[in-house]
């Protein structure tokens, strides 16, 4: 155990359309609520981030439409790969971003799901939804960027 805390992060999965979809205002850290077999699955790297969010319910802080999917020598029977996971946080935390969601109307949005330290982690964005003139204009400056990246090269 002592060589798998020493380890300093290993990502599992990422979700690259969050990026896309929300402009990311602010950034926590949360620990999962896991089972076995959904920890083994994880370690073997398999997980799903798409179509996943976040919500505060009742005090608490629930992840929900992520996919993990069954561990090969774990009982498939008693897996359920979608189920509401709980996250782990401060209260404080929880107080702040369930103010956040309600007020400001902003939304929690997972961005990727790692092992920080031998421990599962899910890093979730405190995002705005971008109108699709917004990611137009993200596109093109990202695109823009990219040429003049190539034309400094081709120079050089």
């Amino acid at each position: 155990m002592a060589g798998r805390r020493s380890e300093p992060e290993r990502v599992v999965a990422t979700n690259r359309r969050a990026r896309h979809d929300y402009e990311i205002v602010d950034r926590y850290e949360a620990g999962i609520q896991l089972t076995g077999d959904e920890v083994k699955s994880l370690r073997a790297g398999r997980a799903s981030l798409v179509d996943s969010f976040a919500r505060v319910r009742g005090g608490e802080v629930w992840l929900e439409g992520l996919h993990i999917p069954p561990y090969e020598q774990g009982d498939p029977r008693t897996h359920r790969p979608l189920r509401p996971r709980k996250l782990l946080l401060h209260r404080a935390e929880i107080a702040e971003l369930e103010r956040a969601t309600a007020e400001r109307g902003l939304t929690l949005v997972p961005l990727r799901v790692a092992f920080v330290h031998g421990l599962a982690k899910v890093e979730l964005g405190l995002g705005r939804g971008k109108r699709r003139w917004e990611k137009r204009q993200a596109i093109a400056k990202r695109e823009a960027e990219r040429e003049v990246e190539r034309a400094v090269s081709r120079r050089r």
